[in-house]
Formats: structure tokens, sequence, C-alpha cells
């Protein structure tokens, strides 16, 4: 049995625990980042082909700000789309992969003379899809309706436990919050050597940086839950 500390904002990191916990670990909850909706002004319902989605925050964000759920939605994967149904979201396709898989099956599948594909996006994002696909003749537009605000320091029973050394595994789902981890880890004085981390996507795991800081990177197989939780089986407990 190990020890995993999920970083994910909630209530997402609650939804992450309980999945750790029925693998049979031990489960530390710090959630890194706080989301906070952003006021924004969405452009009128009929001038919309789709919307893309690239978060579950994004979605949320999305039907906080009151959007038509006749809307077609893309979203980047399974998780979101399910997301979306369950705001209510009547014409959802997921991507099922990444980004790039977002771009894809969008430009596939829209038309770049049926309107605009809008990209409910938080301030700091990952990726691009708006400007990949303007760049293939689409009318794109970023519209940031939510941001991430990062903490400026590990819970103390986090802190502590990394400190102990009594953390096995770090569970990192996107760029920001590995980033985040780091500097605040470091910065606690904890060391990493006997942590490994396992990364959502190579974006997540190039973030950590290049020195030598954690026992173990790895990053899962696709980009979702399931598959990083897959890691947890394959990556030693310690040395």
């Amino acid at each position: 049995m190990a020890t995993v500390l999920v970083t994910r904002p909630q209530p997402e990191a609650d939804r992450t625990a309980a999945a750790v916990a029925a693998l049979g670990h031990d489960v530390l909850i710090d959630p890194l980042l706080t989301v906070e909706d952003v006021m924004a002004t969405l452009p009128p319902p009929d001038a919309v082909q789709a919307v893309l989605i690239t978060s579950v925050n994004g979605v949320r964000a999305l039907a906080w700000q009151g959007a038509p759920r006749t809307w077609p939605l893309y979203a980047v994967g399974d998780r979101t789309a399910a997301a979306a149904r369950e705001l209510g979201f009547t014409a959802v396709r997921s991507a099922a992969g990444d980004a790039d898989d977002l771009v894809r099956l969008v430009a596939a599948e829209a038309r770049p003379d049926a309107g605009l594909l809008l990209h409910a996006a938080g301030a700091d994002v990952a990726g691009d899809p708006a400007g990949a696909l303007a760049a293939q003749g689409f009318t794109t537009r970023r519209l940031v309706l939510y941001r991430a605000v990062a903490a400026d320091a590990l819970l103390p029973g986090v802190r502590d436990a990394l400190a102990a050394g009594s953390v096995n595994h770090v569970l990192l789902f996107s760029p920001r919050s590995a980033r985040t981890f780091v500097n605040l880890a470091v910065q606690g004085g904890a060391d990493l050597g006997a942590v490994s981390a396992l990364c959502l996507s190579p974006a997540v795991a190039g973030a950590l940086g290049n020195g030598p800081l954690f026992r173990h990177v790895a990053v899962a197989a696709h980009p979702n839950q399931a598959a990083l939780l897959d890691l947890l089986a394959l990556t030693p407990d310690g040395p």
C-alpha cells in the first residue's frame, strides 16, 4: 500500500482521491490551484458554430455564464464531455484525447464558413486549439471564463509527510500544478527523492524541469485519469 498525494483542484480532487483509495492506497489531498470564475460577455447565440472545451472547469464556467445548452460542444475528453452533459448541454462530442485530438475532430466535422468556434478557456492554458483551427481557415475566439489561483504554501500535513519521506507518489494533472508543486515543495524544504511524479501528459512532465528531483517520473499512456491511475500499479512504491 502506497501513500498518494492528489494535487488537482476541488471538486475533482475528492473524486480522484476516492478512486485512489478504492485501489487500496492511502491518500493525501492538497488542491494546489483554486478555480475562480471570470465575468465575460458571451457572443450572440446564433453567431456560434460550436464551443471548444478543454477542461471540466471550462464547461462549468460556461454553464455559470448562462450559455445556451443547445450550443454544440466539442470536449477534449470523456470526463469533460460527461460534465457537459451533466450540466444540461445537449449536443456534446468527445475527442477522447488531448488538444491535438480535439483540433482534428473539430476540423473534420465543423465548417470554416459556418460561424464562430469559441474556446471556453482559462486564463492559463497549455495548448491553443483555437489558434490551430484559425490557421486552418476557421473563425475562432478564445474567451477566458475562469482563472486558477495557485496556493502559496503546501498544507502543513502534506509538507510534514513529504519531509518524513512518507509520500510515495504525487498525481499531477496540469503543467501549472506540476510547477506549483515543485516550487512549493522546494520552498518547504522537501526532499522529493523518494517521490514518484505520475503525470497526465508529456507537457505535465516537462513542467517539472530537468533536474533529478524525483525518484521516478512517469507519463500516462493516455491523457485521462484511468490511465494515470494505471501508473500506480506499474510504478514501485519505493527504491
